[in-house]
């Protein structure tokens, strides 16, 4: 299973929405189940150097099958991910990335959202995730 472009398009744009509703131009990028580039969308204004941190929060999610947050958890001195960040040409270990999944919870893709604060992208990233899964199962958010 992979996430289609249609439905990329649209987590695009629901990412977008909530991105306008908090007030916060961001990077959004979203993988397909190989962590290959499906989409990417740089809203007007949002910092031009985010726009690496995202493709790589999202790819981190994706390599893992974890939010790229709880990577961050693990990966601090002592952790048993301690380092993570320097492998697979350079992954992101704070939050921002999270696994898109289809109705059977099988894993499609994932998403990355970097522009606001640590908070905010994860806010974002998480919101549409949630709303993807919803869609999925018929009922209309996205």
């Amino acid at each position: 299973m992979n996430v289609t472009s249609n439905q990329s398009e649209k987590i695009i744009e629901a990412a977008k929405a909530k991105a306008n509703e908090i007030g916060v131009a961001m990077n959004i990028v979203i993988v397909d189940e190989g962590a290959n580039l499906k989409s990417f969308l740089r809203m007007d204004g949002a910092l031009l150097g985010c726009a690496d941190i995202a493709i790589k929060k999202a790819k981190t999610s994706r390599f893992f099958d974890i939010d790229s947050g709880e990577i961050g958890k693990l990966s601090q001195p002592g952790g048993s991910l301690y380092n993570i960040e320097h492998s697979n040409g350079g992954l992101i270990s704070f939050a921002g990335g999270v696994v898109l999944k289809n109705n059977k919870q099988i894993i499609i893709g994932a998403i990355g959202v970097s522009g606001g604060s640590v908070e905010q992208d994860q806010e974002v990233a998480i919101a549409v995730a949630n709303a993807l899964q919803l869609r999925l199962n018929h009922i209309k958010i996205i």
